[in-house]
């Protein structure tokens, strides 16, 4: 069985016992991530769930992205803590995740798993890879822009009506589209080598070009449609930030499926 493989597709023991070494490592990093309050305990739990299932009918390389995200956006969330604090622009109490943030981050990345199994029996072709790490780009990318931007002390509404305040919904900045766009390449470089890592080149389908740079702009382009969002949408009270979130991972992952097609 190849390590790009979906663990729960093999009935041989080498292929479950992975599933377990999958299982224990989700488990173990939910346990460190509530202990360093790095998520709430609830939080932390239906990260192990959903953690667990996309293991075991994914596979390494969806997991590895997964942990990945979650550690860059607890680096971001942290750099520079006491400043946001002070400026009352931070995550959380010590920058801890919760449920609506886990759940907005994750369902996107978990409905596409979910379609795994179905692609390695032949009725959709593989896409899902990059689809999947496209999304988590912009999951990415919009916590660097926001983290690291809201440093910068200036914002200006993405409507184009002026300045707004740095943490503002909408706001965005020249530091925080930069990191955005850092986010955004780091994500879809470290997708790649997962998956040719775990998959060989079967493991990564579409062109270079279709990844580094369709998934980068992709990446790029889910922030700017979240902070639409939060100009519009959620300033008015329509949506909430999770709402937000996800919707921007969704039109992201709709977009990458048209680009990997087009």
């Amino acid at each position: 069985m190849s390590l790009g493989e979906p663990l729960i597709s093999s009935l041989n023991p080498d292929g479950w016992i992975g599933a377990a070494i999958g299982v224990v490592v989700t488990l173990a990093l939910g346990v460190a991530a509530a202990r360093s309050r790095v998520l709430t305990p609830y939080a932390a739990l239906i990260a192990v769930v959903f953690g667990v299932t996309i293991v075991v009918i994914g596979g390494p390389p969806y997991l590895a992205m997964l942990i990945l995200f979650v550690l860059g956006g607890t680096l971001a969330t942290r750099y520079g803590w006491e400043e946001k604090k002070a400026r009352k622009v931070a995550e959380g109490k010590a920058g801890e995740r919760g449920v609506h943030n886990v759940l907005s981050h994750i369902l996107v990345p978990m409905g596409l798993v979910l379609l795994v199994p179905l692609s390695n029996a032949g009725s959709i072709p593989g896409f899902i890879p990059f689809v999947y790490v496209s999304s988590l780009a912009c999951g990415t990318a919009d916590t660097f822009a926001s983290e690291f931007g809201v440093l910068s002390g200036k914002a200006v509404s993405i409507l184009g009506t002026g300045k707004v305040r740095a943490g503002t919904n909408g706001g965005i900045s020249v530091v925080g589209e930069l990191w955005a766009l850092v986010g955004s390449l780091l994500t879809v470089a470290a997708g790649a080598g997962f998956f040719f890592l775990f998959g060989g080149l079967g493991g990564v389908t579409g062109s270079v070009r279709l990844w580094f740079a369709g998934g980068t702009v992709l990446g790029f382009l889910g922030c700017q449609i979240d902070s639409l969002l939060g100009a519009t949408l959620e300033n008015r009270g329509y949506l909430g930030k999770g709402q937000v979130n996800f919707l921007a991972m969704l039109s992201t992952a709709l977009l990458a499926v048209a680009l990997y097609y087009g």
